[in-house]
């Protein structure tokens, strides 16, 4: 019996001890709009605009009608480029309209207004900014966000702003914007991968002062419950018709500043931001897409309709970007080499669907290197100390770890 007893307590320690040393389970992650019961005793009473697209939801609903059914009233919505439904092209000018199934006014914030007036607020009490970024300086939501702010710190309006994760809320890197590059694809001092979340970048809009005469926006943020930057983070809707596959928001900050050169990035193919290539890279890859017309995501593709030789991404492992923290520069070094006219691979004149180079790049610098076949270590270096600076200046307004 006394054998039995110690042969059960060593079982039970055993077990304990085990138990103990095993990791809880990972929480999943709930974004501030999933968190209806923390800001819907702050709604009750107020009149209230929306700036959302197709990527508000909560659980599986769209935001908008999620929160009509639990008796918010929502009397404006603001739709940023894309549109509302985001089923609007790139760069697409997007019209005023009504939501068919709400009856609520729909104002477009990319067509003759980039932020709301005087007029769309009058009967608006407060603001809810609710829409999945991608974490790259040249994705337009965070410009639209500033346009937000400025227009509620005008008017007196608070901001709501369910925050989301950043999918790239790992990754600092990128040179930082120089002023006079300034643009609709720039518009801010930061790296190419800032590393914030929408709520984190309001807060270093305020701080920084970005805002014209420094204004502040009053802000209210529900952050998003159990997350931190180095968690992986699966879109549950894409953010935009030609992102529309987690592989290509993953490629898309490395992608993004071939729209400078004259390689297609898949736009007027269902694999868009997975693939590069160009008809001059016959002989040099094997590989091969055409692009086409596809309505809602790229009407005039470059080079529509012409065989494009180049690299398959679909298949490459994202999971290097995770590991290295870093943007992939090999792809423009490996295709600049292959391209048999030189003076053509930058050449904006080639397309009018073509983007600046240097202001996707944030800097003129990065062009020259290429062409000059500065090293990859040096490129780096000359990012310095701009980018030390900006992750230092950035831990100021971080809300996650």
């Amino acid at each position: 019996m006394k054998h039995l007893f110690k042969a059960v307590i060593a079982s039970f320690l055993a077990i304990f001890l085990t138990a103990s040393f095993v990791a809880p389970p990972a929480k999943t992650i709930m974004t501030g709009a999933d968190q209806t019961s923390t800001y819907l005793p702050y709604l009750k009473g107020k009149r209230v605009g929306m700036l959302v697209n197709q990527t508000s939801i909560i659980g599986k609903s769209h935001c908008v009608d999620s929160l009509v059914k639990l008796g918010v009233t929502i009397t404006k919505i603001f739709g940023p480029e894309h549109g509302f439904r985001g089923n609007a092209s790139n760069g697409a000018k997007v019209s005023d309209s009504s939501d068919p199934k709400t009856g609520i006014p729909v104002i477009s914030l990319y067509g003759k207004n980039r932020k709301p007036t005087k007029e769309h607020l009058a009967d608006v009490d407060v603001m809810i900014f609710d829409v999945q970024d991608v974490g790259a300086r040249f994705y337009t939501y965070i410009n639209t966000l500033s346009h937000v702010m400025e227009s509620c710190a005008e008017n007196g309006k608070e901001l709501v702003i369910l925050d989301r994760p950043n999918p790239h809320g790992f990754c600092v890197d990128g040179p930082i914007l120089e002023p006079h590059l300034k643009s609709g694809i720039g518009m801010f001092p930061i790296p190419i991968t800032h590393g914030m979340t929408i709520g984190e970048f309001a807060q270093m809009i305020n701080g920084e002062g970005w805002l014209p005469n420094k204004m502040q926006c009053k802000l209210k943020i529900i952050k998003v419950a159990n997350y931190t930057h180095a968690m992986p983070y699966v879109l549950p809707v894409p953010p935009s018709p030609n992102l529309n596959t987690q592989q290509s928001i993953m490629l898309y900050p490395s992608i993004c500043l071939f729209e400078g050169t004259i390689l297609s990035q898949g736009r007027g193919t269902y694999m868009p931001f997975t693939v590069l290539g160009a008809p001059a890279l016959k002989g040099k890859y094997s590989f091969t897409f055409k692009p086409v017309s596809i309505q809602g995501m790229s009407e005039t593709p470059l080079h529509q309709d012409q065989e494009c030789y180049g690299l398959d991404l679909r298949k490459f492992d994202a999971n290097t970007f995770v590991k290295s923290k870093k943007l992939n520069l090999k792809w423009l070094f490996e295709t600049y080499a292959a391209y048999p006219y030189k003076d053509k691979f930058f050449d904006m004149s080639q397309s009018k669907q073509m983007g600046n180079f240097d202001k996707l790049a944030g800097t003129e610098n990065l062009k020259k290197q290429i062409i000059a076949g500065t090293s990859e270590e040096e490129i780096r270096k000359s990012w310095e100390p701009g980018l030390s600076n900006y992750k230092k200046m950035r831990e100021k307004y971080l809300l996650y770890p």
